[in-house]
């Protein structure tokens, strides 16, 4: 039972197509951990526009996939990279993100034996 993702959209989309929500979530574990790395380090490094867009590039994932709490954490990334905010307060909201990617990333495997 997912826990950390929700596949009714992709269903819906789909119109309830399993090799279609197979693709959509073998992109998610090919892709979101990377953009997260990438996120990570534009944060440390403090490249605004890095962060926002790799942040901007997994949002309509962790929407597709009804990840409702990281879709928030990333945009507060979104938004602390438009307003090049401080680091202090957005190394817990990334924090917070990875956990939840992570999470999900194993549920998934799991449960798909990706």
């Amino acid at each position: 039972m997912a826990l950390q993702y929700n596949l009714s959209k992709v269903y819906e989309i789909s119109e309830n197509d399993k090799e279609f929500a197979l693709q959509i979530l073998s992109l998610f574990l090919q892709e979101v951990p990377v953009e997260i790395k990438i996120i990570k380090e534009a944060i440390e490094d403090k490249q605004y526009d890095k962060s926002y867009a790799a942040a901007h590039k997994i949002k309509p994932t962790l929407d597709l996939l009804g990840m409702d709490l990281a879709y928030e954490d990333n945009l507060l990334i979104m938004n602390w990279s438009k307003e090049a905010g401080k680091r202090k307060e957005i190394k817990d909201v990334y924090k917070s993100l990875k956990e939840k990617i992570d999470a999900a990333v194993l549920e998934i495997k799991k449960d798909f034996k990706l």
